[in-house]
């Protein structure tokens, strides 16, 4: 069968407008802002009146008519447009949120989740009786999640306390860090507390800068700031209020005498950190960071814990509280167990290291300031308590810092913080390309063994799994075009997918792949899923379990259900169904490679029996299920050419590469269905194999050799006798 032309480069005009799809389809997993104005206008009834949107935050101010003027009463966001924490399930809450002028939540509200503790198991009340607990406090008070009164009372803290949910602690602890990162960032905008900076603009710590050094050139060179509290000081501070004498006094200790000595440090500078970790603890710092996160050292001595009697490993200190301009910014004990280096005489002294998340916003460029409190108590049965602050500056050396550019944004931020992994998946596509291109273009090297096939193909599916799934997150999804739906029909906008630099990365391949080669370039190389169905086939294989083929009609039957499905997702964001977050679990991808199988039961059982599946009937979910695959299939009609060479015997008579083909992509005419072929290339090695392929074999044995006809030589019969 000769091979078909090029089709014709004038595309009709919905190619055109699925090509445009997927392109802003190529921006990421993200998902949008969801409210639009009629729907805050209707929570916010008058006497308040909902103001535009602004052009350059997503935020909507809120004001009410006094008199003649008009004031600011509050601004309205969702969590979701400005800090995307992805949560325990690997996707962003989404809480609406009103800051007023001072400060204050207003209102907070679950707008969606998907939490598994919330969704399978406690439902959603606790958590909604969670977030009204955030209603009135102010951004300025330091909100952490605890039992207060567990922890010596409020008066010992530096911050307020709001109760948490008991077997929920790392989903709310990620609410809340979500809710207080998006609110930092309008209090910076809109409220004055950057100072006058553009707060979307920060520095860089210099990661080129170390050289070894002791601890006192640490200490010459501004790395670490030491920081003295008097008792003097303290007794000052305490003066005229009642509690003018420490509950134990000194006798003998003169005022001049030190309360506390500190020393502060930005340890996850490398010049800081290698120094006084060593390499070991510098790995182990590295390695308990996320991408952005920054990391605190406080050594002290003295005569008091500056961390709080009742504090525990992992939590949030209650003596220290971290400020930058007039915000605090949440410290997390980071557990570490390597202790620094201190010099000799210091083996009393007390060290921790505390992370500070990326998305809190803290600008190493800028000067922070560390409040140390001290409490005093009198009385025995209801003792009374009084707490005083003590602040101890800090600034990293300029020589250490990398100014913020004019143009840095946080999705950019975002793209540097993963250029690593960046890097790890370019090398592997331009890899892939290579390979794929001078595969199909001539025979060589590669076309010379089936097992060298077999075993490259098979390493590139773990490389897939375990490289590109299970550590870099690079899974493409159907969510990626519900989510690019429900933007456009919010009317929001798309910058926010950018903050999913190997997604966008992944799509911009799978555009210009689909059409070169149609589908089977994702799907059979790229999709982690995919290629953990296809491993799960090869062990079952081995393992000689019984294999079902499904009839060619009753396949080609079943190939069309993951088109319904589509249909079905697709239709459900755009009209803005309430089913469409729960219809997507269709997909086990989030289960078994986001998430790496650790969720609640329905959702490992659904994923089980889809490997079970594709054990028995082979990679059964992609063929058959799959919404994204089919999506990929639709856009495959794009494709420019038939790459997959063919002669006329194939198909007849000759049907040595359908019988072959485990994806059943091969008409009994010898035709590839390039929409259903997941271009595992076993065909071409066929097409091209002289041991296995059935015209080559009989040209190979003379089969076309032409002989001359000669009449037969006349036979004479004789009468019977």
């Amino acid at each position: 069968m000769p091979i078909p032309r090029p089709r014709s480069l004038v595309l009709p005009l919905w190619r055109w407008a699925w090509i445009a799809c997927l392109a802003w389809g190529a921006l990421g997993a993200a998902q949008a802002g969801v409210m639009t104005r009629d729907t805050l206008q209707a929570l916010f009834p008058a006497p308040l009146m909902l103001g535009e949107r602004d052009t350059a935050l997503p935020v909507w101010p809120v004001f009410k008519q006094e008199a003649t003027a008009t004031v600011l009463v509050a601004y309205v966001f969702e969590s979701i447009d400005l800090a995307p924490v992805p949560g325990f399930s690997g996707t962003p809450m989404n809480l609406l949120v009103a800051l007023d002028a001072q400060g204050r939540f207003m209102e907070v509200r679950v707008l969606s989740q998907h939490e598994p503790v919330f969704l399978d198991g406690l439902g959603e009340g606790p958590l909604l009786r969670f977030v009204e607990q955030y209603r009135g406090l102010s951004l300025q008070q330091g909100i952490k999640i605890g039992d207060a009164h567990a922890r010596g009372g409020q008066a010992e803290s530096a911050a307020v306390y709001i109760d948490g949910v008991a077997k929920a602690t790392a989903s709310v602890r990620i609410l809340n860090q979500s809710l207080l990162a998006a609110a930092l960032k309008v209090a910076r905008a809109k409220l004055g507390y950057a100072a006058g900076r553009d707060p979307a603009q920060v520095g860089q710590v210099r990661a080129d800068t170390y050289t070894p050094m002791d601890w006192a050139g640490m200490i010459d060179g501004g790395l670490l700031q030491p920081a003295v509290i008097r008792r003097g000081d303290v007794d000052a501070a305490f003066a005229g209020s009642g509690f003018d004498a420490p509950a134990t006094p000194p006798s003998d200790t003169p005022a001049t005498a030190d309360h506390m000595q500190f020393w502060l440090g930005w340890v996850s500078l490398p010049a800081l950190g290698r120094n006084l970790l060593g390499e070991a603890g510098w790995q182990q710092l590295k390695s308990r960071l996320d991408a952005g996160d920054h990391a605190l050292i406080v050594v002290a001595r003295g005569s008091d814990t500056f961390v709080g009697e009742h504090f525990v490993r992992g939590a949030v200190p209650d003596r220290l509280s971290l400020r930058q301009g007039e915000l605090p910014i949440e410290l997390r004990d980071l557990d570490l167990d390597t202790p620094p280096r201190l010099p000799a005489g210091m083996g009393g002294a007390e060290w921790k290291v505390f992370r500070v998340s990326g998305a809190a916003g803290l600008d190493p460029a800028q000067p922070w300031t560390l409040a140390f409190r001290v409490t005093r108590h009198k009385g025995i049965v209801y003792p009374e308590r009084l707490s005083r602050d003590f602040m101890l500056p800090y600034r990293l050396p300029a020589a250490h810092v990398t100014a913020a550019a004019a143009d840095l944004t946080s999705w950019q931020a975002m793209w540097r913080a993963r250029a690593a992994d960046l890097a790890m998946l370019l090398v592997a596509l331009g890899l892939l390309t290579w390979w794929l291109w001078g595969w199909l273009g001539r025979p060589g090297w590669w076309l010379a063994s089936a097992q060298r096939l077999a075993r490259w193909r098979t390493a590139w599916l773990v490389f897939t799994l375990a490289g590109l799934g299970w550590w870099a997150q690079g899974q493409l999804s159907i969510v990626n075009l519900t989510a690019l739906i429900q933007a456009l029909r919010a009317g929001h906008g798309l910058t926010f997918f950018l903050f999913d630099p190997i997604s966008v990365v992944l799509w911009a391949y799978v555009a210009i792949t689909l059409w070169v080669w149609g589908r089977g370039t994702f799907c059979g190389w790229l999709c982690p899923f995919g290629a953990l169905q296809e491993l799960v086939a090869h062990f079952a294989a081995r393992l000689r379990v019984p294999q079902w083929r499904p009839h060619r009609r009753v396949d080609a039957r079943w190939k069309r259900l993951k088109y319904g499905v589509l249909a079905l997702l697709l239709g459900s964001a755009a009209l803005g169904s309430p089913w469409a977050d729960s219809l997507v679990e269709i997909e086990p991808f989030k289960t078994a490679i986001t998430l790496g199988f650790q969720r609640a039961w329905p959702h490992l059982l659904w994923a089980g029996a889809l490997l079970a599946l594709s054990a028995v009937v082979y990679k059964g979910y992609c063929r058959y299920l799959c919404p994204l695959g089919a999506a990929l299939a639709l856009g495959g009609r794009l494709r420019r050419w038939a790459w997959i060479a063919r002669r006329a015997e194939c198909g007849t008579p000759c049907q040595t590469c359908r019988h072959r083909c485990e994806y059943q992509a091969i008409g009994t005419d010898g035709r590839i269905d390039y929409e259903e072929c997941f271009q595992c290339l076993e065909c071409v090695a066929i097409h091209r194999d002289a041991s296995r392929c059935a015209p080559l074999i009989a040209q190979s044995r003379g089969a076309h050799k032409v002989f001359p006809i000669r009449p037969a030589p006349p036979v004479r019969l004789e009468p019977p006798r």
